[in-house]
């Protein structure tokens, strides 16, 4: 039998080797790890059970093994090696709390060392925007919509919800067959079967306005999977365009509450931030709403759009302000 000892390592390990090989076969990782394929399927049945505070759907390492092949849905914020930010020891004292209170791991003491070392490691981290578990971004509305939605999941129903999608501003209202509930980056997230897109689809739960559970049972088809979430929530499409914007700090809030690939942030209090779009309209739209809190680095065409419609505005309000 593995000791704890050993055990500990591989298990620390184990989430961001997956998630760097997504769909690896299991004989493949355990030869990797030194371990028989059965002890691997040990350690992965483990993680299963570890997760963030709460322990519930969408709380925990999500891991699907069942064939021959491991991929990693959820990581519960251990997707990379540590880096002893505040906000990363936070999430990999969470998981290893978890380890230690599992049944099964017999000898602790090499968690609690552990435990005792990041801990320590904690007091000297630099923070990162966020110092407490990656569930800090979760508002009242939030938790309000996750009530329902785990309760839906428990009894096995369909759910109407009201939703709003950022990419078309606007709000739909969808029946969905709910799969799971998820966190990834601090937000959470359903996953459900969209009877109106016929397709899985995930929903922001700080996007959904309401939540009406339903009589009739909860029915994904047959070939509904599970979203490969390895590369995070949000992926480029073809045909997307790509915008480098300064976000005033009034503006910062936009790097939150919309997908983003990369953040950086200026001595003076503003922040750059990489920002894809499907509709050049509506991020003319965004910008414009702004009010001069952002500004356009690139591209050129979509500064200048933004400019015209801009210069159109003020001349249809001179014009009207004429007429008075």
């Amino acid at each position: 039998m593995d000791s704890a000892q050993n055990r500990l390592p591989r298990l620390l390990a184990l989430v961001p080797y997956l998630l760097a090989r997504p769909g690896i076969l299991v004989a493949d990782a355990a030869a990797d790890f030194g371990v028989t394929e059965k002890q691997l399927r040990r350690d992965l049945e483990l993680l299963w059970m570890c997760g963030l505070p709460g322990y519930g759907p969408g709380d925990l390492i999500d891991i699907s093994f069942e064939g021959e092949t491991i991929t990693v849905a959820f990581d519960a914020g251990m997707r990379r090696p540590l880096r002893l930010t505040a906000e990363e020891a936070t999430a990999l004292l969470v998981a290893l709390r978890a380890v230690g209170e599992t049944p099964g791991v017999a000898d602790t003491d090499a968690v609690q060392r552990a435990l005792a070392k990041v801990e320590s490691a904690v007091g000297n981290a630099k923070p990162a925007g966020v110092a407490v578990g990656l569930a800090g971004r979760e508002n009242q509305a939030t938790a309000e919509m996750r009530e329902p939605i785990q309760e839906a999941l428990h009894r096995g129903v369909a759910i109407r919800i009201r939703y709003y999608t950022v990419s078309r501003d606007e709000i739909t209202e969808r029946v969905v067959d709910p799969m799971r509930l998820l966190l990834v980056d601090g937000r959470s997230y359903l996953e459900a079967w969209c009877r109106r897109a016929e397709g899985v689809r995930l929903f922001r739960l700080d996007r959904v306005d309401e939540v009406t559970a339903l009589t009739e049972r909860a029915a994904p088809p047959p070939h509904a999977r599970p979203t490969d979430l390895s590369e995070g929530v949000f992926r480029a499409r073809d045909g997307q365009g790509t915008a480098v914007l300064l976000l005033d700090p009034d503006a910062r809030w936009i790097a939150e509450y919309y997908p983003v690939e990369e953040v950086a942030d200026l001595p003076d209090g503003r922040m750059r931030v990489v920002m894809r779009y499907g509709d050049e309209s509506w991020m003319v739209r965004l910008l414009l709403g702004q009010g001069g809190r952002v500004s356009v680095e690139e591209p050129a065409s979509l500064a200048r759009l933004v400019a015209e419609r801009a210069a159109t505005a003020l001349r249809r309000a001179a014009a009207a302000q004429a007429r008075v």
